[in-house]
């Protein structure tokens, strides 16, 4: 387990740099999940990424199967990019350290175009209490593993508002990242509206 983080951290650093602060949460039975914050000096866009660290240490297992397989089954962490300085955004932490120890408190597998809901701002004052997982392999290159383990794969989150998290249940994760697309919509803004829908 140990050595996996590790391999997960060095694949972080590779791709977003230093880490400039970062937490740790640990929840009743569940193994410690960190939370790393970074942010790009040379950043024009002024982007500050959080990515989560030990979520990819077990395997997701399919809660119906009799006995989980300790080697088998996909990993996971989690990576959210917001525009720095607009919003308290510092306090998703938490927030994303309980949404990367759900598989492991709830069952669920972390797949993409699947939802996550958190029952709460994802920070204070967020419009969104809820995020889709958007598809690995942009930001993060996935880190292969030996066999017969699976690769980790750096799972993007796009916050959603109440609105578009109804729409998505409806219609589904394209329709809505199409919509998205088509309005220009700007997901890394912690304080933008929902998208037109209809």
């Amino acid at each position: 387990m140990e050595e996996i983080l590790g391999l997960v951290e060095a694949r972080l650093r590779t791709a977003l740099g230093a880490p400039d602060a970062r937490a740790a949460v640990t929840f009743l039975g569940t193994d410690r999940i960190e939370v790393l914050r970074f942010l790009d000096p040379e950043d024009t866009a002024d982007v500050v990424r959080y990515a989560t660290l030990g979520m990819a240490a077990q395997p997701m297992t399919d809660p119906s199967e009799m006995l989980a397989d300790p080697e088998r089954g996909p990993r996971a962490e989690l990576v959210l990019s917001v525009r720095a300085g607009l919003a308290d955004t510092d306090r998703v932490l938490r927030p994303l350290a309980v949404l990367a120890a759900s598989p492991q408190v709830e069952g669920v597998i972390v797949a993409p175009g699947s939802s996550l809901d958190l029952g709460e701002p994802l920070w204070p004052g967020a419009p969104f209490s809820s995020v889709l997982v958007g598809e690995p392999g942009g930001l993060v290159a996935d880190l292969e593993l030996d066999e017969p383990l699976e690769p980790v794969r750096f799972l993007p989150l796009l916050p959603m508002t109440p609105n578009e998290a109804a729409w998505k249940r409806v219609r589904g994760a394209q329709e809505l990242q199409e919509r998205w697309l088509a309005h220009g919509t700007d997901l890394r803004d912690p304080l933008r509206r929902s998208v037109v829908l209809d």
